[in-house]
């Protein structure tokens, strides 16, 4: 309802009322707000379920979604095609950065996170080891953010699309990015589901993993790939957002600790609800302007994950 509401005025009760009596209540409710709304609800939910996966998988409450270079790949092959459009003569306005989204650029992004990934399991020999994964995912991310900041170098007009890719928005989803969104989430989250407990038995150790009969190159990699999917669909659609990945299991497992199970469930549903509420709040602080949504979840993250070290460092 919130997400409905909020508009060029902010959270105004009476300016929503009005929308909903409007001729244009079909547009602006129907068209704009509610996929919006939707769309971030299904995105944040995505990247929670990325992170939980994450953390699970390398056993390491600092991973996110953003560890295996899909986000670095992501980026460069936005900088690439907005480059392109460049080169081609066209102004990147607002106008033409939107022409840019509809004609491929969320193709291009989802594409470069996969080739993103592709790079770390090349450069990891697969997915046998998982410290070679995450260290193979690291050089791939900085080596992949250095090219697209070459390009921008020789192409400045691709600078400001980098920027608006790199702090997240929501703007753009319609209820085509919705449907996809929704699509995507219904087949992952029942295969994540099954696969935690391959999750569960990585707690006790690989060895102890593997003696329980689990063949762990090739579960890992379906981990993988299902971490890679679900982020290289959210980030294609809305950017880089932050911090969602990385709080939404900390919350969960704070709140309510448990197996992976529910964990990853519990996980998505409350990325999904940190993203949307960030949402919320970018259109409704500065009204009629927003603020970049990456930009208030880095902020409303990082500030928890700082009181929360605070809290055990005091212990």
């Amino acid at each position: 309802m919130a997400g409905l509401a909020v508009g060029p005025q902010g959270l105004a009760p009476l300016a929503f009322w009005t929308d909903v009596q409007g001729d244009q209540a079909g547009l602006i409710l129907g068209q704009i707000r509610a996929p919006r709304t939707l769309g971030a609800l299904f995105v944040g939910a995505l990247l929670g379920l990325g992170g939980a996966l994450a953390q699970g998988l390398f056993r390491n409450p600092l991973a996110d979604p953003y560890l295996l270079g899909t986000a670095a790949g992501a980026g460069l092959a936005v900088v690439l095609m907005l480059a392109g459009a460049s080169a081609g003569g066209w102004a990147l306005s607002l106008s033409t950065l939107a022409w840019v989204e509809r004609a491929g650029l969320v193709g291009a992004a989802f594409v470069g996170a996969l080739a993103g990934l592709g790079l770390t399991l090349l450069l990891a020999a697969g997915a046998v080891n998982t410290l070679r994964l995450l260290l193979a995912g690291v050089v791939v991310a900085v080596v992949l953010g250095a090219a697209s900041d070459l390009v921008t170098t020789f192409s400045p007009e691709a600078l400001r699309g980098k920027q608006a890719f790199m702090l997240g928005s929501t703007s753009f989803l319609g209820w085509d990015a919705v449907a996809l969104l929704a699509l995507g989430l219904a087949l992952l989250l029942p295969l994540a589901a099954r696969l935690a407990r391959v999750l569960d038995a990585l707690t006790l150790g690989e060895d102890s993993a593997a003696s329980l009969g689990l063949h762990l190159p090739r579960l890992r990699l379906l981990l993988v790939l299902l971490l890679a999917a679900g982020t290289a669909l959210a980030v294609s659609q809305v950017g880089l957002v932050g911090f969602v990945g990385l709080v939404a299991p900390h919350l969960v497992k704070r709140l309510a600790p448990g197996p992976n199970r529910p964990l990853l469930l519990l996980s998505a549903a409350t990325g999904g609800a940190l993203l949307l509420w960030a949402d919320v709040l970018a259109r409704a602080l500065i009204a009629p302007q927003e603020l970049p949504v990456g930009v208030l979840t880095a902020v409303l993250g990082g500030g928890y994950l700082f009181v929360l070290l605070r809290q055990r460092g005091l212990r």
